[in-house]
């Protein structure tokens, strides 16, 4: 149980802070601006549940691409990194990360905004994609599983609620409030990359430093 909890935070900050829903919010209210309430939740609901299923499917068949592709989950711990590193360092500014949306989606019509871009890349995204195979191959034990995917799960649910009220929310906090969020999940996001760099280059270095005479 003590093993489970720093694993379970881990989890809910780093999801938390990678799908953003105070920066997807913005976002949201533009591609559903002509909605009615009922349609725009309706497509929230769908962005969700397309977003839940794409990471549940990625930590699963995650260790099968590292086999197929001979990738070693390290390589894939120091890209995760990087990226994070970009995504942090866009939020930082207080704007969406370039990893995650494009300015043509956002000003575009989409027929189905439900699932793209709303569900993919915004919200689930190659940052919480690389996040779930990681952190699922951290996962020693169905406990730990269940962890995760309740995690993802918690996010998302935060995610739909803040979705439902994003026309309050965005008038309660204002520009400036969004602004500070958008920089202290970027701040969050850029220590997780740092340390998703660090666990990966470790056992490089090891590895390296036991095959020299």
């Amino acid at each position: 149980m003590q093993d489970l909890i720093p694993f379970a935070l881990l989890c809910f900050t780093s999801f938390f802070s990678l799908m953003n829903p105070l920066g997807v919010m913005p976002v949201f209210m533009t591609l559903t601006a002509e909605l009615s309430e009922d349609v725009r939740r309706k497509t929230a609901r769908k962005a969700l549940i397309v977003s839940f299923i794409t990471l549940c499917v990625f930590a699963y068949a995650g260790q099968l691409l590292f086999e197929f592709f001979h990738i070693t989950v390290d390589s894939f711990r120091i890209v995760g990194g990087i990226i994070f590193l970009i995504m942090g360092m866009d939020m930082l500014q207080a704007r969406l990360s370039r990893v995650k949306v494009h300015e043509e989606d956002v000003k575009s019509y989409v027929e189905d905004i439900s699932v793209t871009p709303l569900a993919i890349p915004m919200i689930c995204g190659p940052g919480a994609i690389t996040n779930a195979i990681v952190l699922m191959d951290d996962a020693v034990s169905i406990d730990y599983e269940l962890v995760l995917f309740g995690a993802v799960f918690l996010v998302l649910f935060i995610t739909y609620w803040v979705l439902f009220f994003a026309g309050n929310i965005i008038k309660l906090l204002g520009e400036t409030g969004i602004k500070v969020m958008m920089r202290l999940m970027g701040l969050i996001i850029m220590v997780i990359a740092v340390e998703f760099i660090i666990a990966g280059v470790k056992p490089v270095i090891f590895s390296i430093a036991a095959s020299l005479p």
